[in-house]
This record gives structure tokens, sequence and C-alpha cells, in this order.
């Protein structure tokens, strides 16, 4: 007779309990599209109405954000090209799907700060991974579960995420080949 704390049956248990565990902590994710959560992680956050909390936009020093800051003047132009003068050095390394898609595809024509969903619904920068999502919906779902990109926070509390475009450059999102580098020196070969 089999003693009942026999390797097999502490083996089946521990299975057992850890798919209890990851099966009650994916049951308690819920998408809920008026549910609010307000970001405060450290000091590089802002505090804003959204879904999920995640950090604000890494805006660089060369794209002037407000957009309207410039915009604000100019006539809209919704016609395909080659863009000149501020947006020159985007127009030279857009790699995203580049023969399907263009600018106002993305940035909304008339209100330069914000994005825009393809249903025309216009969303905040810090909500860009909702415009991601449309095109990269099994990215997003890996995103929101913690499998894909950075999060932080508790492991059953609130989360603190990162945003797609804090990897990946919106306009050529896959990244640059790395230089390997050299191989370590053995020590016998130091001498």
């Amino acid at each position: 007779m089999k003693s009942f704390l026999d390797k097999t049956f502490i083996d089946r248990f521990i299975k057992a309990f850890a798919i209890l565990i990851i099966g009650y902590s994916c049951s308690n994710y819920t998408h809920d599209e008026n549910k609010t959560e307000y970001s405060d992680y450290q000091n590089d956050s802002v505090k804003t109405n959204l879904e999920i909390a995640v950090s604000p936009p890494p805006f660089s020093d060369e794209y002037i954000f407000p957009c309207s800051s410039c915009h604000e003047y100019q006539e809209p132009n919704s016609t395909r090209r080659d863009l000149v003068d501020m947006h020159d050095e985007i127009s030279r390394e857009f790699n995203h799907d580049s023969e399907n898609r263009w600018c106002l595809d993305c940035h909304d024509e008339i209100q330069r700060d914000s994005l825009r969903l393809a249903s025309g619904k216009l969303l905040r920068f810090e909500e860009s991974y909702k415009l991601c999502g449309q095109c990269h919906g099994d990215k997003l779902r890996d995103w929101k579960v913690g499998v894909h990109g950075k999060r932080s926070g508790e492991w059953n509390g609130q989360k603190h995420y990162l945003l797609c475009v804090h990897c990946h450059n919106p306009h050529s999102p896959k990244f640059k080949a790395i230089k390997p580098s050299p191989p370590p020196v053995r020590q016998e070969d130091i001498f």
C-alpha cells in the first residue's frame, strides 16, 4: 500500500494548487472601460484619469510637444507626402507599414495633441496602447496581463505600466540589430 504522502501525490497537489492560484489571479483581472485608476509612480508620473496606470510618454528633445504649439498656426493638410522641416527626420526613419500607413492614420489632423483610433475616437498620448492594440491585439492582451513589456507594482493590487513607446519607436518599432560584444578572455590567455 502506498503512503498518503507519495511523491506523485505531492507533485500533483503542488501543480493543482499552482493552477488554482494562477486561475484565481487571472479571474480577478477585469477590463472595465469606466474604471479609473491613478498613477503616482515616484516623480516621473502625472496623475491622469486612465483605465490603466501608465508612465507619461517619453517625448524626446527633438519632438516638440504639445504639437499645437506649432500646428495651431498652420492650415491642416491631409495629403500624403514626404514631410520636410520639423518632421523630416521622422519621415526618413518611418518604417511602420509605410506602404499602407501615414501620419494621419494615428495622429489627428485637427486636434494635433491627440491620437486617433480607426473609429475616429480621440486619445491622449497616455492612452497610446489602445492605438497600438488596434493592429497588435495579441501584444496588447499580453501587455495588460504583464507578459509583454514592463510593469511594476503589487502582484495582487495596483500595477504601473510602461507604454509601448517606452521600448518601441512608434515610427519604426522593430528593434535595431545590436553588435555583439567580443567573447570573454580566457584566464589562461591573460598571462
